[in-house]
């Protein structure tokens, strides 16, 4: 193996990462992925036991596509030549385009109409082709160009989900149109119409949605939102839309304001949200904000970013002893997998070395490398478009989010539980334990009540409320989806009371605020009332609430030390110096700690603090509950809850949270509903 090159602490005093260490990551990843080309290059079969639901054909096609935009991140910063290792690089995928193209080519692509993946993949083509037009398109035979125009040109007017798949049809047609080949103006203003519908403001978009306002925010902001739009332009260079670039780069600009605050000391980016397998793409938007001008980040931080997520990633073996990226968050993890993945998905985190297009003599890569936000100092953001409170704290290096705002499905779908949408924390340290669970879950960071069966309820769909400072508040309706079928009946979802929860998120401590509204109470139904699911309550308790804590994983099951007594529940991992635990603030309760197996993308052992009710809860109970999530001086003793209940004369219930300093955070319970863009001003940056 080719020793990596040496660190620099002069120009990297953070990371010690320089550009030569990229292009060593780059070119370990594509040379992996060689051995499992087809003869003609244009499949790349990667080894994997699940097959997307497009079947493995369609994921030989992803393999390619993927792997061809990171060879053309790394040959499109240099100029053409005809030999060497780039060049060599370059005509691989060049024989791959010519037999993938060609239909009587045993390896040849499946069609646009044959597999609907292959849009998603036809747009990496065409990026990629683009980057690359003096290494492969200027020198592919006449033939060969013609059959690629063909096989694209299958992209207009196709149907596609109303969400980020739109641009791929744009950046598609932009190359197309580039090469004198067909293209569709409608196509083109569709996909700008219904991105306006979407943008939440302050940079931030919902990736499509469900006809309800914004409610699916995750990272596809910045690998796929704020990312194609801009390649759309520059693609289209002079026939783009009027004014069109403009807005992407101030839309752009102004998220990276808001997405510098969610990457740890570690290089840990926020484990939030779907397709997470794709790692290191989440850079995408940093880098693509350096390379048109479209970022607020100096360059030494920009560079800080990028080269702490990936050597994160690195470092945490994502990338195996082969050279392969399995599916996976650090190694391979199976479970993080949705239908859509296959064994060439996670190679969308190509994406992430977008920076290489930028020439070595560039800011980026010779500027010092400055601290991240919570290297300077503890932080504290609202971010109000996704309805997020963030806190980062030094002394750990932690960035944790407290979630009231999208949750990705429709009010009124009741449905099972998601848990990376629905819980109510999320942080560069951890993740919510996945796969299958028992009928006791969820618990990590999520509020439950626990029927007398020992089911517990799940969140999702939920109603943001409230949105200042330190303070978030939201609403729903607790349910439990199919249950079991009673007297001969088909498994339906059953319905409870009504919760509305609040945080007050100061450092590593959340103070989570818990009223249980019986059928009796005024607050809304949360769900519509011709909503099928939503019957009047019929699961009619006793209940018990249960809140649980953050889950910590490691590789080994001695390496989490748990206990309870004292008024909490923890688990610590001492080999991080971090600590998750609950205890109660308001009440009596019961401790425990659940071990699970497999279960959790930080590590193959996981453990999570719970605390629940000493008694069922009777409505219009209100309890409260600190949740911590840091190093082991965080404690949240001194806390002091102060409730105050709502009458005639009164609006509704308001909490105040006295923080042992003396600071104060007010919290009301019965709000009116507000909309993202309307959520409250940001909170005070560092």
């Amino acid at each position: 193996m080719t020793q990596p090159p040496a660190p620099d602490r002069d120009l990297s005093p953070y990371t010690g990462w320089t550009r030569a260490h990229w292009t060593a990551a780059a070119d370990r990843l594509l040379s992996g992925v060689r051995p499992f080309a087809s003869d003609g290059n244009a499949l790349i079969d990667l080894p994997g036991d699940h097959p997307s639901d497009s079947g493995r054909w369609c994921d030989g096609l992803e393999g390619f596509a993927r792997t061809f935009l990171l060879a053309a991140f790394r040959l499109g910063g240099h100029p053409p030549v005809s030999h060497g290792p780039l060049a060599q690089l370059a005509d691989f995928y060049a024989r791959g385009l010519a037999h993938g193209t060609d239909p009587r080519a045993a390896d040849r692509w499946p069609t646009l109409r044959e597999k609907g993946q292959a849009k998603v993949e036809c747009a990496s083509i065409a990026l990629a082709l683009h980057l690359t037009r003096g290494w492969i398109w200027d020198r592919l035979h006449d033939d060969v160009r013609a059959r690629t125009v063909a096989w694209m040109s299958a992209m207009l007017g196709a149907a596609t989900p109303a969400n980020n798949w739109l641009w791929f049809r744009c950046v598609t047609e932009a190359f197309l149109r580039s090469v004198g080949g067909p293209w569709s103006p409608a196509d083109i203003a569709h996909a700008i119409e219904r991105t306006e519908s979407w943008y939440a403001g302050d940079g931030w978009y919902s990736d499509g949605d469900f006809g309800a306002g914004p409610r699916n925010f995750d990272h596809y902001n910045g690998w796929a939102m704020l990312f194609y739009p801009l390649w759309y332009c520059a693609i289209s260079g002079p026939d783009a839309e009027p004014g069109l670039r403009q807005r992407y780069s101030g839309r752009l600009d102004r998220h990276l304001a808001d997405a510098q605050y969610l990457v740890g000391a570690d290089g840990g980016p926020l484990f939030h949200g779907r397709s997470l397998t794709y790692r290191f793409a989440t850079l995408a938007p940093f880098w693509t904000g350096a390379l048109f001008d479209a970022t607020p980040l100096s360059p030494g931080l920009t560079r800080r970013i990028g080269s702490g997520v990936l050597r994160y990633f690195l470092r945490s073996g994502a990338v195996d002893a082969h050279g392969l990226l399995p599916l996976g968050w650090h190694g391979a993890f199976p479970a993080i997998r949705q239908t859509y993945s296959g064994a060439g998905s996670p190679y969308w985190a190509s994406k992430g070395f977008a920076g290489l297009l930028l020439p070595a003599d560039h800011p980026v890569w010779t500027a010092v490398e400055e601290p991240l936000p919570v290297e300077r100092g503890d932080v504290h953001v609202t971010l109000t478009a996704p309805g997020w409170l963030v806190s980062g704290t030094r002394g750990d290096g932690v960035v944790r989010v407290v979630n009231h705002g999208g949750d990705h499905t429709a009010p009124g779908r009741t449905g099972f539980d998601e848990p990376c949408y629905d819980r109510y924390a999320y942080s560069t340290a951890c993740g919510p334990d996945l796969g299958e669970p028992d009928p006791a879950a969820p618990v990590d960071s999520h509020v439950a009540l626990i029927a007398a069966d020992g089911r517990a309820s799940v969140r999702r769909p939920y109603q943001r409320l409230f949105l200042r400072g330190r303070v978030g508040v939201s609403r729903h309706r607790a349910h439990w989806p199919h249950e079991p079928a009673r007297h001969g009946d088909p498994p339906r979802t059953r319905l409870g009371p009504v919760l509305t929860t609040a945080s007050v998120l100061r450092g590593a401590v959340e103070v989570r605020i818990v009223r249980i509204d019986g059928p009796d109470s005024r607050t809304d139904e949360p769900f519509p009332a011709d909503e099928p699911h939503a019957r009047p309550p019929d699961r009619p308790g006793p209940w018990r609430l249960r809140v649980g804590g953050a889950a910590l994983a490691a590789a080994w099951p001695d390496a989490l030390v748990t206990g309870t007594g004292g008024g909490s529940a923890r688990v610590t991992a001492p080999d991080r110096g971090l600590t998750s635990a609950v205890l109660m603030l308001s009440g009596a309760g019961r401790y425990g700690v659940i071990r699970r197996r497999d279960a959790n993308a930080f590590g193959r052992w996981s453990a999570c603090p719970w605390v629940e009710t000493a008694a069922p809860v009777v409505s219009g109970e209100i309890h409260t509950v600190a949740v911590v999530l840091g190093g082991s001086d965080n404690t949240p003793a001194g806390v002091r809850i102060a409730v105050r209940r709502g009458g005639p004369d009164e609006p509704g219930d308001v909490v105040t949270v006295t923080w042992p300093d003396g600071a104060c955070d007010v919290v009301p319970l019965d709000p009116e509903p507000t909309a993202p863009a309307a959520a409250g001003p940001p909170g005070p940056r560092p």
